[in-house]
């Protein structure tokens, strides 16, 4: 089956992580033996050849760089300046990319016809560019507000205000705080420009105070539930309601720590947690329970983001794992239609309608 993940941090694994995905994931773990300067060296699970294999012809690929001001223990650049030329760099291999035939950058509703016809042809996909649309996680690197515009006119289409901790836009997770006034002239500017929203990693205060603020296309790209996962990173009940009522879709994200309770890092495995992929139904089927249909869920992994084999479900090898989720959700009784929905055609709805 066709799927559409809608967050991968594609440039950060390449830029940071220093990882070539034109090439089998076996030979990436291989170049990473020894390594001790990432957690999760030697288990990525994201290359191109998984992504062809699986059948994800269409990602949402994630520029990312945070700001961090002296009094800030995480990690990140110590300028906005700084930020943005890391964001340009991540940019620059995206284009290096589509050079080389490896990718295809959407940006509007007939790029995404144009390429769901070719990926659907019924061709072989092992050549073919998978198709991206560019989503800025954190907006700390946007220097003014203003950059938002010459970051659109690149092909930016999608907008995180905030990550972890506090954030020049809005305060993210395990921070609290509103968006103040640099959120709101931002979600303005966004909204002039038909940006979509991504909720995700809001804090609550932020959250509201941007949904009071925004009356553009809203997603939560990569999210769980908080009734089943105790953790501010989580979005509660009324948080989804929310969503739901705007329109929104919600991708599950597939970080061991967000979907089973009680995760210690560095102690806990997948396998001890008995984490696999059912349990990130869990959290998809909770929020069909709240819309009272299975409009508002779909995939948005998160796999290689900053983690690997060691902290995703334990029935994840690579990405391309994914095709195990259709006879998942209809072990569960969900309908072909309903998992068609979840696998590719919420996404598309979406964007079909935001770029409509």
């Amino acid at each position: 089956m066709f799927i559409i993940d809608a967050h991968l941090d594609l440039a950060m694994n390449a830029m940071e992580w220093n990882r070539d995905y034109r090439t089998p994931i076996d030979v990436i773990r291989a170049r990473e033996q020894g390594m001790t300067d990432k957690p999760d060296r030697g288990n990525g699970v994201v290359c191109f050849p998984e992504l062809r294999k699986g059948n994800i012809g269409l990602v949402v690929a994630t520029q990312i760089a945070r700001y961090v001001a002296p009094d800030n223990t995480l990690p990140g650049w110590h300028s906005p300046e700084q930020a943005w030329a890391q964001t340009q760099a991540q940019l620059a291999w995206y284009k290096a990319m589509e050079e080389a035939g490896e990718l295809v950058q959407i940006t509007d509703r007939a790029g995404l016809d144009k390429h769901l016809a070719w990926w659907n042809d019924g061709t072989p996909n092992e050549q073919k560019p998978i198709g991206y649309i560019v989503s800025l996680e954190g907006a700390d690197s946007l220097v003014t507000v203003r950059h938002l515009e010459r970051a659109h006119a690149y092909g930016l289409r999608a907008v995180g205000p905030g990550h972890y901790g506090p954030g020049r836009y809005a305060q993210g997770t395990n921070a609290t705080g509103g968006i103040g006034n640099a959120g709101r002239a931002l979600l303005a500017e966004m909204e002039r420009l038909n940006i979509i929203l991504d909720a995700t990693h809001l804090c609550d205060d932020s959250f509201w105070e941007a949904m009071d603020h925004f009356h553009g296309h809203v997603w939560a790209s990569h999210n769980n539930c908080r009734a089943l996962v105790d953790h501010n990173r989580q979005f509660s009940d009324e948080q989804l309601r929310e969503l739901i009522g705007r329109g929104a879709v919600i991708g599950g994200v597939m970080d061991t720590w967000m979907m089973v309770p009680e995760w210690i890092r560095n102690v806990s495995t997948p396998l001890s947690m008995d984490c696999g992929l059912e349990k990130l139904i869990d959290h998809m089927d909770h929020i069909c329970q709240l819309a009272g249909n299975a409009d508002h869920i779909a995939i948005g992994s998160d796999l290689d983001g900053a983690f690997g084999r060691e902290q995703s479900p334990y029935d994840i090898e690579t990405i391309a794992d994914l095709q195990k989720l259709p006879a998942l959700f209809a072990k569960r009784g969900y309908s072909q239609a309903d998992i068609e929905k979840i696998l590719h055609g919420n996404w598309l709805r979406f964007l079909r309608n935001a770029w409509k």
